[in-house]
């Protein structure tokens, strides 16, 4: 990927793939060295959105698409280790609420960082300009997959 010359010959669902790597090596590398080598398979996603976004672990592991039974397990696992823990909900004692613990805090800081380094090194290799392009791009894709997922559940 690497030869900039046939960069244009690459589809871009695989350019996307193989990008997407840049920010999990980095993520794992930052929580390994921290000492959260345990966080589970897309647990550094929820953890990072919950604790670093303010957005709710519901909406995360939605966004996630995984089964019911996988969202689960992901919440489940999570608890277990440490990174946030379930409290009754205020308004609503029927329901849970899950609280990032100090742990999942300082895996989420963890989680930043990585991003972090990542959009540094990016900013620095494109430009101001460039990155703009990038993420407009960006979300110009997920706006159409959301229309296609709203599309298809309306049928």
């Amino acid at each position: 990927m690497a030869d900039d010359d046939h960069a244009d010959l690459v589809p871009i669902p695989a350019l996307l793939r193989a990008a997407r790597g840049a920010y999990g090596n980095a993520i794992r590398a930052r929580l390994a060295q921290a000492g959260h080598e345990d966080l589970p398979r897309n647990g550094a996603y929820v953890l990072g959105g919950m604790a670093n976004q303010g957005v709710p672990a519901s909406q995360l592991v939605r966004e996630l698409g995984v089964s019911k039974q996988a969202a689960g397990q992901l919440i489940d696992t999570l608890v277990l280790r440490g990174y946030v823990e379930r409290r009754p909900d205020a308004d609503d004692r029927r329901r849970v609420t899950l609280v990032v613990t100090e742990r999942g805090a300082a895996a989420a800081a963890e989680v930043r960082a990585g991003v972090e380094e990542i959009d540094a090194r990016l900013a620095g290799m494109l430009g101001r300009a460039q990155l703009d392009g990038l993420r407009a791009g960006l979300i110009a894709l997920t706006t159409i997959r959301e229309e296609a997922e709203e599309q298809a559940r309306s049928r």
